[in-house]
């Protein structure tokens, strides 16, 4: 094909099974004893993807009474589930796990929370030294918001 440039769009592969094994090789023990779920792993846009579609992640926490406080999800637990789904989502834009850290991170909840919740983090942009990310933290049941996060990471 003279004079067209043809683009090779490679596959990704990264996906549930990865992810399950981060979760037991690269996460810190307290953090295995929130119990998180991962419910999906999105790598590869799907037939007829939306031109802003993103990857990333879907982690749920589920509701407890050990992670919670005066009846409603601490903070500090949803702040682990976003972190942790934000690791997962890297991740899967990376093609497979880096050592990383959490260089910032900014939470705005917008409602209590006593039931399940799921951390929607998707992939902003994917820079040479750091990644952005956005996760939607919202009730598992009723689709409605619980918080909004934003965080980077570096990868070490």
């Amino acid at each position: 094909m003279a004079g067209t440039l043809k683009l090779l769009r490679t596959e990704r592969t990264f996906g549930l099974e990865q992810a399950g094994r981060i979760l037991l090789d690269a996460v810190a023990p307290w953090v295995q004893e929130l119990g998180l779920l991962i419910e999906s792993i999105e790598v590869n846009p799907p037939h007829g993807a939306a031109p802003d579609w993103q990857q990333g992640a879907v982690v749920r926490l589920p509701f407890s009474q050990k992670l919670s406080h005066e009846g409603f999800l601490a903070s500090q637990s949803l702040l682990s589930l976003a972190d942790t789904a934000m690791m997962l989502a890297c991740s899967a834009a990376w093609d497979g796990y880096r050592p990383m850290t959490t260089v910032d991170q900014t939470t705005h909840f917008m409602r209590p929370a006593s039931f399940d919740v799921l951390a929607d983090a998707r992939i902003v942009k994917v820079g040479r030294a750091a990644t952005v990310c956005q996760v939607s933290l919202i009730g598992a049941a009723d689709r409605r918001p619980v918080g909004i996060v934003s965080g980077t990471c570096a990868a070490l």
